[in-house]
Parts: structure tokens; sequence; C-alpha cells
């Protein structure tokens, strides 16, 4: 996919949002991110990262549940029988949201002091990847992990913001993204091993240059999911907008959101066609925040192809 140029992101004056698009969760986050719909408890579960709190959302009635911890929550994953996988600055936990116990199953391969574990999910065999941020932001130290019992192993490197975890509907193909580099890749995946294998640029776009307008800036590409024709819809952050991408990587839909950073959509509802969109509000600037009240809330978007279900952790 070719980059896209600052000219074909200056819109004048900027579009306004989907009007399709609601709130779907008023509570605002700090930083809401990796949104899983439950396909058992048909809920809505999502991370507010800094704000060290793991949300439960149910659409049924509107309620909100939450758990607090001491630090950072950045993904999850369901598991058979209630309980839950985080993926948490300081390691990987089994987490039993009815009784609030949590075991750590796995210590994290890094310093803590520089760097968290970032956007995590289940392929489709049950097996838990999870990436990492390195905080200082260069040199590109972040990793890919996969946990295999009670280990991580390191799978892929390289990069600086790990994020847009997901897996074509066959299971062939693994998309991974380097939000900080404004890139997507593609792995071949192996579905019996998990082995992944020729690293490729599946989409990639142009970064923002030195007092570009954010109005004219396209944001870079965050968390994602995969439909069930076996396109890619990507948040894209500080773009105040989401993308669909055919499974060749190109542009086939726009959606223009209400927010300027959206963090990762999911498919949820009873026939996965409403698209969830967590966002984020943490060091906006405050007449941005005045002008745009819903950052940081979960938003809704009904779509006409549904999506993937969430994998459960094995």
């Amino acid at each position: 996919m070719a980059l896209e140029s600052a000219t074909d992101l200056d819109p004048a004056p900027e579009p306004a949002p989907d009007p399709g698009v609601r709130v779907a969760v008023a509570a605002a986050a700090l930083l809401g991110e990796s949104p899983v719909w439950h396909p058992t408890e048909q809920v809505l579960y999502y991370c507010d990262i800094p704000g060290h709190t793991l949300h439960r959302f149910d659409p049924r009635d509107g309620r909100l549940d939450h758990w607090r911890f001491d630090t950072d929550v950045a993904s999850l994953a369901p598991m058979q029988g209630g309980a839950l996988l985080l993926a948490m600055r300081d390691g990987v936990w089994r987490f039993e949201p009815r009784s609030g116990e949590r075991r750590r199953i796995a210590e994290p391969p890094y310093d803590t002091s520089t760097e968290r574990f970032n956007d995590g999910k289940c392929d489709p065999q049950g097996r838990f990847w999870v990436g990492t941020i390195y905080e200082p932001r260069q040199p590109a130290l972040a990793s890919l992990h996969c946990l295999v019992r009670d280990r991580l192993l390191r799978k892929a490197d390289g990069i600086t913001v790990s994020n847009g975890l997901a897996w074509s509907p066959n299971g062939r193909t693994m998309y991974w993204s380097d939000t900080h580099a404004h890139t997507i890749y593609a792995f071949d995946f192996e579905p019996a091993s998990g082995e992944i294998r020729n690293r490729r640029v599946f989409a990639s776009f142009a970064a923002r240059q030195p007092g570009q307008p954010l109005a004219s800036y396209g944001g870079r590409p965050d968390g994602a999911a995969v439909d069930v024709e076996g396109c890619y819809w990507v948040a894209m952050y500080e773009g105040q907008r989401l993308l669909r991408l055919s499974p060749e990587g190109e542009v086939v839909r726009e959606v223009r959101l209400p927010v300027r950073c959206a963090t990762m959509p999911c498919f949820g509802g009873a026939d996965l066609t409403t698209l969830y969109i967590t966002t984020a509000r943490i060091n906006r600037p405050a007449a941005e925040l005045v002008d745009q009240p819903h950052a940081g809330c979960v938003l809704a978007l009904y779509v006409d192809v549904a999506g993937l279900p969430a994998n459960f952790a094995a």
C-alpha cells in the first residue's frame, strides 16, 4: 500500500464524524484499550492502561463494572470457566473476576522501568500473543511474545510500539503493527506450530511532519480487528478515523470519528456486527478535550459485515 500524502489528508473543512457512530460507554478512560467481546458472557471487557483498571460493560442494561490494580493492565483474553488472562506491566496473570483473585503465570521478559506489555490476543488455537512498548521510544527495543504454558517465547522484535495483532479468517496470516513507525506487518502463520515467517509490510502511512496540523494528519495504526471477509479494521491514533483495509492492504472504507484518538476496535453483539471502539484522552490538549467531550469513551458503530469472535486462551 502506498504512503498517503499530507495533501490527500488535508480536507477543508475537516469531515464531520460518521452519523452512525454513537457513544456506548460515556465514562471516560484515560487510555481505553484492548476491547474484547466475551463470546460466552456477551459483555465487553476493556482496559484503561494508566488508570490500572479493567472494565466490563453489559449493553443489555448499561451496567459498567470495574476492577482496579496497582499497575498497568494492557490487554486480556477470555479463558474457559470465567477466568481472564491479563497482560500487565508485571507479567501475565490469570484473573478471576468473580473473586478478584489473580495468579501470575509468567514473569515479564523486560525491564519494567522502561517497558511494558501492550496489545495482546489469542490466536485461533488459543496461544496468547502479546507485544511490548518501549517507553523511551528509541532505540526500537519492543518485541512480540507468545505464551506457551508458563513461558513467554520471543517471536519478533525491532519495533517500538507493538500493536495491531489479528489473524485472517483462515488463520494463516497474522498481522502486527509498529504504531511508532506507521507500519502494519503481515506474517505467514502456521496454525499447528504457531511459527511465523515471511514478515512483510501490509500497509504503511505517512508520518506527521514538523508543524503539520492534526487536521491534515491521517494518524498512525493502533489496535485492529478482522471481519469475516478478511478485511482489517484499524484505529488510526490521532487521525480521528477508523480504516477498513482489504486483504491486499488497500483502504476500502474510512469512518470519521468524533474524537482524535481511537485506540482499538473489536466486534461485538450477538451477531458480531457492532464495532466497539476504545479511545483515549490522556495527554490531549485542553482545547481539544473541550471540543471532543467523548474522548476516552467507548464508541460503537453498526457494520454490515460481521467480525471474527474472540479466541479463548488454551
